[in-house]
């Protein structure tokens, strides 16, 4: 049997007599991850194929986390020399003042040791020593910022020269050693079909074969469900469902997927539960949370095994199927097999595609570090950061949240690079945040505003793509090329990201704000081909790393899409196992089969279509006073194609886009409606976002003239808006004027269908 290559090798590996701790000495290893109570750190795997395990981080966002505690039982009494796993995480940049410090507590004694702040790279920081009387030790993470310390392990040893490995194969070895684990992974059982991969797509792809009758396991490296639509990520389902030819699939998707649309919102927004609840209510289908696959057996080119390890225990154990499936968004399963795979963009010189570039280039689009603030009555600090990224009046960034255009990483390799992309992207809101609380123009606006949220696990868009018997291009989609294994339909625009212009001028090379680029299409029928690797005949794929090229991948990527690939991709291994076939030979033999299956879907049928809520009101209200006032606004998207004119038109079908107005990316922005004589209001109505329901304002106000500024209505100032079809009565006011302000919506752009603004009755 033949073990495939590995992110980070974990066979055994015989420790060397230059490392080899001395027969006296007694050496405890306590891993941060597996800590009893983590208090406020948090549990980060994203890097554990780079620098070797999990860690913990304290994501504070300024405020010291409360303390992570444990015990441990040591092997006797005697002076312990203490060694921390750790690194200053600014160290990259040479930046000053190591914002990630944190102190160690042993039986509460503080050591006087402060950590986290030397070394840009992961090492064993040294720590003094401490006398252990009591075998039975109790110790405490201390943060002393809330900046983002990091923690990955902790060394007691009675050898004053010796130093833990640091890196590879002897760390492994050290870590399997002093953890006695042992030297095969557990038998976790025999499978049908195993999911590694628990976003949409391989949720979607789990539950499908479940429900068609197969034995399903499901991993998933963190503890909830739903990859960057999950509460820790917080991006938006994307695309449609229900489209021709198969307009069952996608039901799945609105079953597992949550109501209400918006980036960077409150964690209730994504609704981890409903997908917990979905998964762990099918009969057939087993899921491992906080699960990280790191390696897979092979026989004859064939994978027949994937071995993972629980990221809070180290518990290691082997995952038996004939078929798998690869949902990892990094293609991490396909890697590990030796699938064939594409990173970067293809030169048009090679795909002849218009939106490639002339040459070949390592290029991806980044992963975004979205955040928000939230109002708090009253003032709210937050400290310099001169260790983040440096802002001053030219260049600091004039908004209250960071939605997707909060983009970094473009021109660096998203895997082996992913914490340094990360941290930049945090660098940055830090660095920002403190300059508009301290320093800015707006300091005084934002004064009792608070740093709310911040992702920690960052929204990637792009890394590794598998190959498969089709890759997909810009020329399939465009120009509607037909495939005998029409499956899935992307409705989605060719949308491709790029560093904006003057974010390129101002931060040269270290771009954190992104553009872009759409070309429309019509709804297009993917190939079923994509879907499977084209030379490694058992594994399966769905997600944004399946079989296209960069420009195809801007169409295929979004959430509500990628879900629907694993509907079918659950399918078609309720067909391999039926019929003791490879996805390939569900293509030869089986095709109309799984389109019969695509015909049906897996999932409960859709509701009614949502249709606006007008006020009860609106009846007895007067004219439409809006319709006869001149709109002036304080940015536009697009002019031609979303004049401000639409916003007083009379037309607000909510399914059809174009009918909108949508602003530029600034915020604050405003809206204007002026009169040449007095108007009398007391009621508004804002019909606002895109179709479906998705990304109304979110925070705006009424406001009319006072002096050479404005007065809010109070009664129309809102937070946390989650309505599309938005109403409000307030004491009527007599004005030629009045103002819609708008302080936060999803992206950054105000899109509004209709503005109506009316005299109520005495």
């Amino acid at each position: 049997m033949k073990t495939s290559r590995t992110m980070t090798p974990l066979l055994a590996v015989t420790l060397t007599l230059s490392m080899a701790i001395t027969a006296a000495a007694e050496t405890v290893l306590v891993e941060a991850e597996g800590f009893a109570d983590t208090g406020g750190w948090m549990v980060d795997q994203q890097f554990m194929d780079q620098m070797g395990s999990p860690m913990l981080l304290a994501h504070g966002l300024g405020e010291p986390v409360v303390e992570a505690k444990t015990t441990v039982e040591f092997p006797a009494a005697g002076t312990y020399h203490v060694l921390v796993r750790t690194r200053d995480w600014v160290g990259p940049w040479k930046a000053p003042g190591a914002p990630g410090r944190f102190q160690l507590v042993v039986n509460g004694q503080l050591l006087e040791t402060v950590f986290g702040i030397e070394g840009a790279q992961w090492h064993w920081q040294r720590g003094g020593t401490v006398e252990i009387r009591d075998t039975t030790v109790a110790l405490a993470l201390r943060d002393l910022t809330g900046f983002d310390g990091r923690c990955d392990a902790i060394v007691f040893t009675t050898d004053a020269q010796f130093t833990p490995p640091n890196a590879g194969a002897e760390m492994t070895a050290f870590r399997r050693k002093l953890l006695k684990l042992p030297e095969q992974p557990e038998d976790a059982g025999q499978f049908d079909l195993v999911v590694v991969g628990g976003g949409m797509a391989g949720t979607c792809a789990a539950v499908s074969a479940a429900r068609l009758g197969s034995n399903v396991a499901l991993i998933q490296n963190r503890p909830v469900l739903g990859g960057n639509n999950s509460s820790e990520s917080r991006v938006h389902l994307g695309g449609k469902i229900n489209q021709q030819p198969y307009p069952a699939l996608g039901n799945l998707v609105r079953e597992i997927g949550p109501s209400r649309q918006g980036n960077a919102r409150p964690a209730d927004y994504y609704e981890d539960q409903k997908k917990l609840d979905v998964v762990r209510g099918q009969e057939r289908l087993h899921l491992f949370l906080n699960t990280h696959a790191y390696d897979v057996e092979m026989k004859e080119g064939r994978i027949t095994a994937v071995l993972a390890k629980n990221i809070r225990t180290n518990r290691e154990y082997r995952f038996r199927a004939p078929l798998f499936a690869d949902c990892t968004g990094d293609g991490n399963l396909g890697f590990l097999a030796g699938a064939d795979f594409r990173m970067g963009r293809e030169g048009r010189d090679e795909t002849q595609e218009s939106l490639a570039p002339e040459k070949a280039d390592r290029m991806t689009m980044g992963a975004s570090v979205q955040w928000y603030s939230l109002k708090t009555g009253q003032p709210a600090a937050f400290p310099e950061c001169p260790w983040a990224v440096q802002f001053d009046d030219t260049n600091y960034q004039r908004v209250t949240m960071g939605d997707w255009n909060w983009e970094t990483g473009m021109n660096r390799h998203q895997i082996e690079e992913f914490e340094f992309i990360r941290d930049y992207g945090m660098r940055v809101v830090y660095g920002n945040w403190a300059y508009l609380k301290n320093q800015s123009k707006m300091k005084d606006e934002i004064a009792d505003r608070k740093l709310s949220w911040m992702a920690y696990v960052a929204g990637k868009r792009e890394s590794r793509r598998l190959l498969g018997d089709v890759i997909l291009t810009e020329q399939d989609v465009v120009e509607q090329r037909p495939f005998p294994d029409a499956s899935v339909t992307t409705t989605w625009t060719i949308d491709l990201h790029y560093p904006e212009a003057r974010n390129s001028q101002q931060f040269p090379g270290e771009e954190f704000r992104s553009i872009a680029k759409h070309v429309r299409i019509k709804p297009y029928a993917i190939p079923y081909r994509t879907l499977y690797s084209r030379n490694v005949p058992n594994l399966l794929m769905a997600g944004r790393n399946i079989s296209v090229t960069h420009v195809a991948l801007g169409t295929i990527r979004v959430m509500r899409t990628t879900g629907m690939m694993g509907e079918v991709v659950g399918m078609a291994a309720s067909l391999c196992n039926k019929h003791e076939t490879d996805p390939r030979g569900v293509y030869a033999d089986h095709l109309e089969e799984l389109q019969q299956l695509m015909t049906a879907g897996v999932g409960a049928p859709p509701p009614p279509p949502v249709v606006s809520m007008p006020p009860k009101w609106l009846d007895k209200a007067g004219p439409n006073l809006a319709r006869t006032a001149t709109v002036s606004v304080s940015g536009r998207y697009n002019e031609t194609q979303y004049p401000p004119s639409n916003v007083n038109d009379g037309r607000f079908n909510v399914a059809d886009n174009s009918l909108r107005f949508v602003s530029d990316p600034q915020r604050p922005g405003w809206v204007e409606l002026s009169w040449d004589k007095p108007q009398t209001i007391g009621a508004v109505r804002i019909v606002t976002g895109q179709a479906g329901g998705k990304t109304p304002i979110s925070e705006f106000c009424l406001q009319t003239p006072e002096g050479t500024g404005w007065k809010d209505i109070s009664e129309t100032r809102v937070e946390r808006n989650g309505k599309f079809d938005f109403n409000a009565q307030f004491p009527a006011v007599t004005t030629d004027r009045i103002r819609l302000l708008v302080s936060e919506t999803p992206g950054d752009l105000i899109r509004i269908w209709e503005l109506e603004l009316y005299r109520l009755p005495q």
